[in-house]
């Protein structure tokens, strides 16, 4: 038996099939809510050379998952917003291979990624913490499917994301706390 953890999964995969009811709303908003702090304790205790370490082979660096856990999140409130403001809206995918290539990556210092993650999550709890049992139903389509389409299963999306990739800064941190 193979107990090698997957690196590209260190929590293991998101289970779009899994059942949730809103008795499981709470602990997706403090999940979301705790992840900047979460990130900042890692960042804090990161030395300068593991900020461009990748988290595995092939993978991206912690510079670079702290990036792009602030355009995932920012594409999350945009997809809630559209989704309580539009009658089951296309939303827009987007590469997120690519953004990670993109100028800022590079050039844009982590504090201020993890800033801009503290903001949207801001945002976003105080959003979801006003959302009524109704809108955790409404819904919109992403073109490319294999994601969830109503913001009850989307608020679990983004909990475990932000946990699947502490987990990946976490393998290059080193830190367990």
């Amino acid at each position: 038996m193979n107990t090698q953890m997957d690196k590209r999964y260190p929590i293991g995969n998101f289970d779009v099939t899994e059942k949730f009811t809103m008795s499981d709303i709470p602990r997706f908003i403090e999940e979301i809510r705790s992840l900047p702090a979460k990130i900042q304790n890692e960042l804090y205790y990161a030395e300068a050379e593991q900020l461009n370490t990748p988290y595995r082979e092939g993978g991206w660096t912690v510079k670079q998952v702290v990036h792009h856990i602030g355009d995932s999140h920012l594409n999350a409130l945009m997809r809630f917003k559209l989704a309580l403001t539009e009658d089951n809206p296309t939303i827009k995918p987007y590469n997120e291979s690519l953004w990670a290539t993109t100028a800022e990556y590079v050039k844009v210092p982590i504090q201020d990624a993890f800033e801009f993650i503290r903001i949207i999550h801001l945002k976003l709890v105080a959003l979801l913490e006003d959302m009524s049992e109704e809108d955790f139903t409404r819904t919109f389509i992403h073109p490319e499917g294999g994601y969830p389409s109503d913001l009850l299963h989307t608020a679990a999306l983004y909990a475990w994301h932000g946990n699947h990739h502490l987990a990946h800064i976490k393998l290059v941190t080193g830190n367990r706390h």
